[in-house]
């Protein structure tokens, strides 16, 4: 008896993953931190590093200049004739990695409890490991067109966005495969059908002319800071749920979330209450959320005994899918710039959208990847939502409406702890996630 397709992809991966696993950590190795404050040296170091790798697998990868930003890495290869297109994304940069709390350098991966650690050894590194390991398995000549984008500003202003619009064509796909996800669970596998957006506004509140003495004038002057965090305190509710009216919500109805899995995951601290109400995956996938996440006023070592003439903080409201951004923004605005108290003067200026994303669950490739990662993990797949964003998606399916859009990845909810310290990967997620996705690419080349 011959030796089936599947057993074929499940060999060659299987002998591949040791080298897939040294390019992940060369990789990980490169501080490609495209943030404006950061050197921009590493990040196309890393650009380069991605093209070489793809490469020494017959992929014949280039940097694609995106205006403004950092470069793509891309890459387009010809199936057989009449094939589908498939395009496969990831990201190439990641997140600062400030040293606190990591039990290792954060540059230097580190293999420790079967896990690989190391900043963007999960968020997204992983994910070009998947690819890479993918083509690897046919040898860069898989059975379907596929088109290879790998992003450098994911986690900062991305410009690729505007180069898809600008460029659709380019992009244009009957699937879209995105790795920058990750199962709940180290060998359950899961697919992510909705991701929130994201709006934020920074809200300035101004009082007086200029700082004065809290003795002398304290308990009839208005002071900023006490405005501001009087107005703060008006964005959530008794629960911690958000207080901005007219955003959408739903109850999740896929797979849930534990809260001893949340009080884990999150670092809850002992006897601390969670926020909210209803089922944790509704609170985290299908319902909005709010949260401050900066603010500019006098630090407890240099606050003086003055009140404030000015204060100012950034508000960010989570929005469910099939939220519209601009709607939120417009009741975000309109909620700070109401509710602030003593009328007192304040700014309220919009600072960035990302829309949610949802994925329809009845496309030919979507059920082709639920076989496909039930037969690589050897069980029932789940699904699941997403509390982050890839604003990227929208632009995506702008370029082309009707693909099927297939997202996973190796970012175990559990433990791989994204954009915090000791960020870790399992290196079975990359190579079940990988098979799943050469299975996926043969059920595609078949028809």
């Amino acid at each position: 008896m011959g030796v089936s397709m599947s057993d074929q992809l499940r060999r060659a991966i299987s002998e591949l993953m040791p080298e897939i696993i040294d390019e992940l950590k060369a990789m990980v190795a490169i501080p490609s931190v495209a943030f404006p404050a950061f050197p921009s040296e590493p990040v196309l170091a890393m650009a380069n590093r991605a093209v070489d790798a793809f490469a020494r697998y017959g992929v014949s990868a280039h940097l694609e200049e995106i205006p403004g930003g950092y470069p793509a890495v891309w890459a387009e290869i010809a199936g057989p004739p009449g094939a589908l297109t498939v395009l496969l994304y990831g990201h190439y940069d990641v997140q600062p990695a400030p040293t606190e709390g990591w039990h290792s350098d954060p540059w230097v991966p580190t293999e420790r409890d079967g896990r690989i650690f190391g900043r963007g050894a999960a968020d997204d590194k992983s994910g070009i490991a998947i690819h890479l390991a993918t083509l690897a398995a046919f040898e860069g000549r898989p059975p379907v067109n596929v088109k290879l984008v790998l992003e450098g500003e994911e986690e900062t202003v991305s410009h690729l966005e505007a180069f898809v619009a600008a460029h659709p064509e380019r992009f244009a796909a009957d699937v879209m495969l995105i790795a920058d996800m990750g199962n709940l669970t180290v060998g359950e596998p899961v697919l992510s059908v909705g991701l929130r957006g994201h709006v934020k506004a920074i809200v300035e509140v101004e009082t007086l002319d200029d700082p004065v003495h809290s003795g002398l004038f304290g308990g009839a002057a208005p002071d900023a800071l006490m405005a501001l965090i009087k107005l703060l305190a008006k964005v959530s509710d008794d629960h911690g749920s958000s207080a901005i009216p007219g955003i959408g919500n739903f109850e999740w109805q896929g797979a849930d979330y534990s809260e001893q899995m949340l009080r884990a995951n999150a670092g809850v601290l002992e006897g601390v209450d969670l926020v909210g109400s209803g089922p944790i995956a509704s609170r985290l996938w299908s319902r909005p959320a709010i949260s401050v996440l900066g603010i500019d006023a006098p630090s407890v070592d240099e606050g003086g005994n003055v009140l404030q003439p000015r204060a100012r903080a950034v508000v960010a409201l989570r929005i469910p899918p099939g939220q519209d951004p601009d709607d939120a923004m417009g009741k975000l605005v309109a909620f700070l710039e109401q509710n602030v108290p003593w009328h007192a003067k304040v700014t309220v200026t919009p600072n960035k959208k990302s829309p949610a994303f949802s994925q329809g669950t009845d496309g030919v490739a979507f059920a082709a990847m639920r076989e496909a990662l039930a037969e690589a993990y050897g069980t029932d797949v789940g699904q699941v939502g997403s509390g982050g964003s890839i604003p990227l998606l929208d632009e995506l399916r702008k370029a082309s409406p009707a693909a099927d859009f297939v997202l996973i990845g190796a970012e175990d909810a559990e433990l791989s702890r994204i954009h915090g310290p000791n960020e870790s990967v399992d290196p079975s997620e990359i190579e079940h996630m990988a098979l799943a996705q050469a299975l996926l690419l043969t059920k595609l080349g078949q028809g």
